[in-house]
This record gives C-alpha cells, structure tokens and sequence, in this order.
C-alpha cells in the first residue's frame, strides 16, 4: 500500500489416483443445502483480514502443541534452527531459501520471470532499511518534554482515533517508534549489515522488541511473479511449479514499487550509502518473527487451541486492491465505460484536464526493464503527482504514471508473454477474457462511500488512479439472489462516507479516517454502491459489527476489515495491534449466544512481499502468490489441527457457498475449482491441479461438545 498520508489506492501424478480424485467428486454424495439456509451448525461466517503477512513471515518457528499434526515452515525445513536461548539462526537447509541477484538489464531484454542469477556480493542480504515513525502515528499531546507513553492526553486521544481494540490494546498505539530516519539500516536488526543471503529473525531481545514497527516490502503484481522466480526446467515432483522464491531481496532493491515511468537516477543503487539513492526497502522482505520467543501471542494462542493452515495463499500476485476483489468475486475486474463495456484504459493520455492535477498518465503496466537499467521497470506504479488526499488551496501538481493494468489474453502486451508462456508450459489457463485490461494492483474504487461516481469526479483532492464502476458479480450478488443477510464491516466507515477524499488521513482524534476504500470488494461494484438501499443494508462501520453481535442482529455472513491504525500492515500499523482487532471480536461471540453458531476465519490480504518457503500453485494469469496465515476459530474445528489441503482466499467463498447452498458466482469465476486431491506423501501438491479446497477439511461437525472442542 502507499504511505500513511494517502488513501489506500492503493502436472505429473499417476492415472489411478487422477481417476480416484474424478471419482470424488462426482458420486460421492455431498449434503445439498437450499440458498441460503446452512447445512452444518455454522449459521454465522466472520471472516476477519489484516494487512500483509505471509505465512512464515509469522509462523517460521511455530510447533504444533497437538498430537499427530505437523507444519511447513522455515523450522520444520531446517531453513533455519533455534539456538539455546531460541533464536532464529540459519539452519543445515538454508540453502533452500538462498536469495540471489540477477540480471534483467534493457533494452535488449523484456520482463523476465527467470533472469541469470549470480550471489549478492559477499554472499551477504542487502541491509534492510527502517520504515514506520520515529515515535508514533498518535502525536505527543503533552509536548516533547514528556514521553508520549506517559501522556494520558495522547492515550485518551488514541482511544477516540480507533473503535475496535480492547482497552490494554491502546498502549500500543502510542509505542513501537523506530527512533531512526527512514531508509537507513535499521539498527535494531541484529547483524544488519551482514545477514546471510536468506530469512532473518526480525525481531531481538535489545533494540528490536516484538512491539516495533518495521518497514514494508513492494507487493505488486510483476514484482511478486519475478520475486517466485517460476519456470519448468525448476519444476519437480514435490514443486512441480518449479517456482524457487529466491528473487525476493533482488526484486526489493531493483525496481521496489515502481518509479511512475520516471527513469533511474544516476546515483541509484541496489546497496545503502548516504549519497546514493535506493527504492527505500533494501532486504525487509526476509525477515520473520520467532513465535518460540512470544512474538504474536495472541494468533499464536488461536493456532493452538483451533485450527490453522500451513497451505492458505494470497489468490493474486499483488497487493491489497487486487486480493480483496477477488476475495469478493472469485475474479480479477476490468477497466470499462462504468456500464460493462470493456475498453482500454487512459494511456499516455492527458486526464484531469481543466485542473490543476491534469498530466498525462501511463495506466497500461509496462515492466520491461528501462534502457541501461537492471530490472528497472520502464512503467509500473501506482501513480504520482496530483492533491489527492489534501485540502485546498492546491498547487499545481500534474499526475502522471500509474501503470497497473495489463491485457493479459494478448500476448504482445509488455510483461504478458513471460507469464502466459510459463502458464501454459504447465498447462494451466490464464484465463483472460479479449480486450478487457485487468486492474492488477491498487486503484481506488469506482465509487465513493456516499455512493457517488468516484472515477468520474476530477476534483484535485480525488486522484485520476480510480477504476471505473464494475459489473462484475460478487458473493454479495449471490447472498442477495438467495435473501441471506450479509454485511461488510469497515473500520472508520462512518467517518469517510462524509470524507470522501479521505483529507482525515492521518488525523488522531474522532474524526480519523483511516478507512481502507480498497478493501472493501463491494465498494467497487454497480449493483451495490448505485443502490442507497444495498449501500445502507450491506456496507457498515465495524462499530455496527459489535452493536449486531450484542443486540442479536448477526448477519449469516460477515467481512471485517480494520482501519489502518489496526490492520497489522508494516510500517503504517504493526501485527500486536491486528492480534487485539481480531481478539475482541473473538472474545465477544465468545461471549454471546452465537458461540456455538460461528465460525471465524482469521486471515490477511497478502504477504506484503514477504519471503515464504511454501509451494505456490499457479492457477491462473492472476495468481497464486505466496502463503499467508489461516486461522479458523470455532468450537466444531478439530482442535490444534493444522490443514495442509491447497487453498486461497476463494476458499473463503467456497465454504460459504458450500455451507449455503449458493452456486459459483460465475462462470469462469474460481469457486467453480474442485477441491484438491493430493498424495499422503506430499498433502501440499494437489494432482487434480488447478484445485483450491473449500476449507470443510478444518471441521469436525459431528464431535461438538467433546471434551477436546469447544471455544478456549
């Protein structure tokens, strides 16, 4: 995502078990639901989502405390191993996450998924750089001369900016700081200026504590793809996408998240130095919190006493933007006339003519290297220039840039043919529809929260990186067709459907609107946000979320995203404060009469472009991208399980459709996979690829009330 200040825009098996896996799913019976009513006790859906995570981001050295049940990650696969104080040092396999530098230099050469690789100098990461504030996003009410965890102004000011933490949450909000300038080597890294070329422990026990902010990695469409490093000669039969991931740190420091078409500047480099100038990252994507020194406690705590998987993806390569549209459509969207028309979005075409922003944008991604450039892509970003985001009076600013869409169904587009290519190599569809340019990282919606046309208003404090409205059909669509009750919850909603350029960005008080308009999949779509009364019906402030579970008025289904104060991205939040978001949800339907009616899905948007040692399945021009945490909480899970069955985030959509009885969104929508069939000796790898389960594997319906079920 983008800064604080602006609004977020931003094939081989054997033939008898193929046989066996069709078998499955066409005679075994399967308990049939009508639309809308559920087949299991689950009445009630909670699907909660963080900010940028990936799974061994988070869980690298966890355990599993249950009898039988094992984990992948960087501890199991002695990528790493623990000292005798349990630290995280480099293990007898960490070469299996070996990052290395490559070589994608232009003009010559286009976009390469597979580019030569030789060692970082020294065999050494470059040095991750700082992110996040020097103190804190809450300011110091009582002046410089008291410290702000002293300031009981700050903290009563903290506790009017955010709605959804427990009460000894708020703290948190006030501490963390880095103390140092950003994009300098964070000193509070052990060893940073000499890590081994692979995954680091974050956080120590002096200068780096759990409660830190940290800075964040690039998470865009292309980069993540070159980061996985996918092509078949790599392919095996435990990784028969032959995707590596050891591209991470090198994507990091080559082309970070884009330059908006500008060209390297002469002093660029892939290394800090106080004269040079760096993409702001360095190597942040390789580090990883150590769960056996009591980081995360609180997911940790849920992992233990519920269920998890080791084998949840982020469903597209990308950031936020992307992730929650197809979380909400089992999709990607496309540019348009705002009436389901496909058309070419504006590319070096002059916008927001007549304004102080008007400059000529480049929407169409471009990620060829630039000439005498080593993968720096000659345009990709999400957008620079113009007032978005601020108050008159406004200076000219002319915007420019913004290369987010591709035609992918044309293989002549730059970046496309790489990609398309690999796909088909391992025969699998890239499913992209002629002519329709698809929105592969952060625009903001098409439409305001006050329901009105957001692509259309040139106001300066708007930004001309908006997708026009989608036609697109959603679960939302669906529950709606099959009269189920459903709600998106957004965090500080209230406060931005009366800021609808979000000019509260960054102000503490009551009035913050730290809202994610990217986020929310249905703030995209016609057949909602056109009609005040789906708007009032479906679109709520999580504030509402806590009155419907107190006041009995839960709806059937229900997405919950945190504000950005909350949300656990790096950088701009931190992962302490999305454990007390997600906890006093938790401990309220715990609480209610929906206890035993509910079941939770804990989960984030992306990896944020951290490292991850999990196979990735591609399953279509779109993605699969890495592992992210998935965490289920309810008292009919097999208690302590960890899942290794394949899934993303439209496994999400279906299990609800599952548990109520709806169809697939569409037809080529990706709730229409089957669900995965793998080897006993390798769970992760489905042979009836493409498959994405429907997450009924973490459920043991019929054994609620046992001594070993139940909520904790």
């Amino acid at each position: 995502m983008l800064n604080k200040r602006k609004s977020r825009w931003l094939q081989s098996c054997c033939m008898g078990l193929s046989t066996l896996a069709m078998g499955q799913f066409t005679i075994t019976p399967v308990l049939a639901a009508q639309p809308g009513q559920s087949i299991t006790p689950v009445k009630h859906v909670i699907v909660i989502i963080g900010e940028n995570r990936s799974f061994d981001h988070v869980f690298a050295t966890y355990q599993p405390k249950a009898a039988g049940e094992s984990v992948n990650n960087l501890l199991s696969e002695g990528i790493i191993q623990l000292d005798t104080n349990k630290n995280a040092i480099p293990g007898p396999n960490f070469a299996q996450a070996h990052q290395q530098a490559a070589t994608d230099a232009g003009p010559a050469d286009a976009f390469l998924l597979t580019p030569a690789k030789t060692n970082f100098p020294s065999d050494q990461l470059p040095a991750p750089l700082v992110g996040g504030p020097k103190v804190s996003y809450i300011p110091n009410a009582c002046g410089s001369s008291t410290p702000i965890t002293s300031c009981e102004a700050s903290l009563t000011l903290a506790q009017q900016s955010e709605s959804g933490l427990p009460s000894d949450y708020y703290q948190y909000l006030l501490t963390g700081g880095t103390g140092q300038s950003s994009k300098t080597p964070d000193q509070r890294i052990t060893n940073v200026s000499a890590l081994p070329a692979g995954p680091f422990q974050l956080t120590n026990d002096s200068g780096m504590p759990y409660d830190a902010y940290a800075a964040s990695p690039v998470h865009r469409f292309y980069q993540m793809w070159q980061q996985l490093n996918c092509g078949p000669k790599q392919a095996t039969t435990t990784n028969p996408s032959g995707c590596s991931a050891n591209l991470f740190a090198w994507v990091e420091v080559t082309v970070g998240a884009g330059a908006n078409g500008a060209l390297p500047p002469s002093n660029f480099s892939t290394e800090y130095s106080p004269t040079a100038v760096t993409t702001g990252e360095g190597s942040t994507a390789l580090g990883f919190y150590n769960v056996q020194k009591g980081d995360v406690p609180y997911l940790t705590k849920l992992a233990n006493n519920y269920a998890m998987s080791d084998n949840f993806h982020q469903s597209v390569n990308g950031g936020t933007g992307a992730n929650h549209i197809m979380l909400g459509h089992g999709d990607a969207i496309w540019f348009s006339d705002g009436a389901g028309n496909a058309e070419t979005p504006p590319n070096n075409v002059k916008v927001f003519n007549g304004t102080v922003d008007a400059g000529v944008v480049q929407e169409i991604e471009n990620p060829n290297p630039a000439p005498n450039s080593n993968n720096w892509y000659a345009e990709d970003g999400y957008g620079a220039g113009g007032n978005a985001g601020y108050p008159p009076p406004y200076s000219t600013n002319p915007v420019s840039g913004g290369g987010s869409y591709s035609m992918c169904a044309d293989p002549t587009q730059h970046g496309v043919k790489p990609v398309v290519e690999y796909l088909k190599s391992i025969k699998i569809n890239p499913n992209c529809e002629a002519g329709h340019y698809y929105l592969l990282n952060n625009y903001n919606p098409g439409y305001f929260g006050n329901g009105k046309n957001a692509y259309t208003d040139h106001n300066p404090a708007n930004t001309p990186f908006t997708i026009p409205p989608s036609s697109v059909k959603s679960i939302g669509d669906s529950m709606n067709a099959a009269n189920m009750s459903w709600k998106y919850y957004g965090d500080q909603w209230d406060n931005y459907v009366n800021d609808p350029y979000q000019l509260n960005w960054g102000t503490a008080g009551s009035n913050a609107d730290e809202y994610c308009n990217i986020c929310n999949p249905f703030q995209y779509d016609t057949s909602i946000m056109s009609h005040p009364d789906q708007v009032k019906a479906h679109i709520q402030d999580s504030i509402n979320l806590y009155a419907d579970i107190a006041e009995h008025t839960l709806p059937a289904v229900s997405f919950v995203k945190p504000s950005g104060y909350t949300d656990g991205h790096p950088n701009s939040s931190k992962l302490n404060l999305f454990e007390g978001f997600v906890k006093k949800i938790v401990d309220q339907v715990e609480a209610s009469d929906y206890a035993n009616s509910t079941a939770i899905f804990i989960t984030f948007d992306e990896g944020g472009g951290y490292y991850d040692s999990g196979y990735v399945q591609p399953l279509d021009f779109f993605g699969d991208g890495t592992r992210i945490p998935m965490i289920i909480v309810s008292p009919y899970v097999k208690q302590g399980h960890i899942s290794h069955e394949y899934s993303d985030h439209v496994s999400i959509l279906k299990f609800i459709e599952r548990n109520f009885g709806l169809s697939p969104i569409t037809a080529r929508s990706r709730d229409n996979l089957p669900n995965p069939v793998a080897e006993t000796a390798n769970p992760y790898v489905p042979v009836n690829r493409p498959s994405i389960s429907d997450l009924f594997d973490f459920f043991e319906f019929s054994k609620k009330g046992t001594t070993t079920h139940g909520w904790d």
